[in-house]
């Protein structure tokens, strides 16, 4: 018998990734998750992660694909797609239903209606829901709970978070995936995905942030008590800190790249004020000229400043601003420049630091231990995990209702497989 595999494809605005997973039996008959392949391509059709290309991007999807069949040497039939952009965004609902049974027990039936309650308040014409999350229920106003299922009570309500994708970008991306003879088995927003990768359920409860700063936007999740409190994607990223040099030194692109991961470093302050100096020349500039290091420094610190600011402003919003007590997370292509985490530490007044993947087995520790695949890693892990609570049929964070209940939601909550499956030729 062929041990299943779990395929999570990460859409980003430079690389396009993916990572395999395997499921294992082990010796005390729990199935464990091992990854053992990845493989990633440069992005063509896609721009802050929404297609501005169709051909393109699945002329892109299709050649990191066949990397990933080679690699595991069995095709790959279906995966679990990120989706990410400032088209994607959540908000709070709240939903109120009266229990159906006369005897006042509560079942999944009850939790399902009063989420899709919660829901009907939310749904605009033009957006996708992607997720919906409840933090907690209230019976009988007595607030608070994780798991309404077999208590008694009248009237039962949600406090939910809603996370909706503009209509025609989800189509877009889900016809691009499925334009490679890919079929999908979830669409995540990456944010949620990320965190499940590099946080643990510890910080989640006591307050986390996570940034993942890619080359053209930064996803940011909020948790608290163990439930997503915000999530918003945030248009800058690393390619925004390549182009101020790029204009700060008058030289290409391409020659800013180069100094940018060779010489970078977001804390000047950690290079000496003279006598680190770099030759353009040597990067492909076409010209010759000296240009202090601490300069370079100080133009990729001002964009980083920058980033951290606009996180700052998300965090006040919710007011959480300072008051997170396990602090920034951070991973992404973007967050393995030099210096990220003291300019974080200074702006957003809060513990920073490097995501690292929590959890996980591998053949690969390079995968694992890389910001850059952190979000395809987190996709393989957010399937397994959304997949084993639903057989043990309980209410989760990350997927929802588990067993009854999510099958129940599936059909009034994100029927994204089967509806995009109509657009396809």
């Amino acid at each position: 018998m062929k041990e299943r595999l779990i395929i999570g494809l990460d859409l980003g605005s430079s690389r396009i990734r993916i990572a395999v997973g395997q499921l294992n039996v082990g010796a005390d008959k729990q199935v464990k998750l091992n990854l053992i392949g990845a493989t990633e391509v440069s992005s063509q059709g896609i721009a802050k992660g929404n297609i501005t290309a169709l051909e393109d991007a699945v002329s892109a999807i299709s050649s990191c694909l066949e990397q990933a069949e080679r690699m595991i040497g069995m095709p790959l039939p279906e995966a679990t797609v990120g989706l990410g952009g400032t088209t994607i965004s959540s908000q709070d609902a709240k939903g109120v239903i009266g229990v159906s049974r006369t005897d006042g027990d509560i079942r999944a039936e009850d939790v399902a209606r009063v989420v899709e309650a919660a829901k009907a308040l939310v749904n605009p014409a033009n957006q996708d829901i992607l997720h919906i999350l409840p933090r907690s229920f209230t019976v009988d106003g007595q607030i608070g709970i994780k798991d309404p299922i077999g208590m008694q009570g009248i009237r039962l309500e949600v406090d939910a978070v809603i996370v909706q994708g503009l209509s025609s970008q989800v189509r877009n991306i889900t016809k691009a995936v499925f334009r490679t003879g890919l079929d999908i088995s979830y669409l995540v927003y990456s944010p949620l995905a990320t965190a499940e990768a590099i946080c643990t359920s510890r910080q989640k409860e006591l307050g986390v942030c996570v940034l993942n700063i890619g080359a053209a936007t930064t996803g940011v999740a909020v948790y608290e008590n163990g439930e997503l409190l915000k999530a918003v994607t945030i248009p800058l990223g690393a390619d925004h800190i390549t182009s101020d040099i790029a204009i700060g030194l008058k030289i290409a692109l391409e020659a800013a790249e180069n100094i940018k991961v060779m010489h970078g470093t977001a804390n000047p302050e950690t290079l000496p004020k003279r006598g680190a100096d770099i030759d353009l020349i040597d990067y492909g500039s076409g010209q010759s000229e000296i240009v202090p290091l601490r300069y370079v420094s100080e133009i990729i610190e001002a964009r980083v400043e920058e980033i951290f600011e606009r996180v700052d402003a998300e965090l006040k919003k919710i007011d959480r601003q300072g008051m997170l007590p396990a602090g920034i997370i951070m991973t992404g292509g973007g967050a393995k420049l030099p210096g990220m985490v003291e300019v974080g530490k200074r702006v957003l007044k809060l513990p920073c630091a490097y995501g690292v993947t929590q959890n996980v087995s591998s053949s690969m520790p390079e995968l694992v231990e890389d910001p850059a695949y952190s979000t395809a890693v987190g996709l393989v892990m957010w399937t397994f995990e959304n997949e084993r609570r639903e057989q043990d049929g309980v209410l989760t964070a990350i997927g929802g209702l588990g067993s009854k209940g999510s099958q129940l939601l599936s059909k009034i909550g994100s029927p994204i497989k089967k509806i995009f499956k109509s657009f396809m030729p």
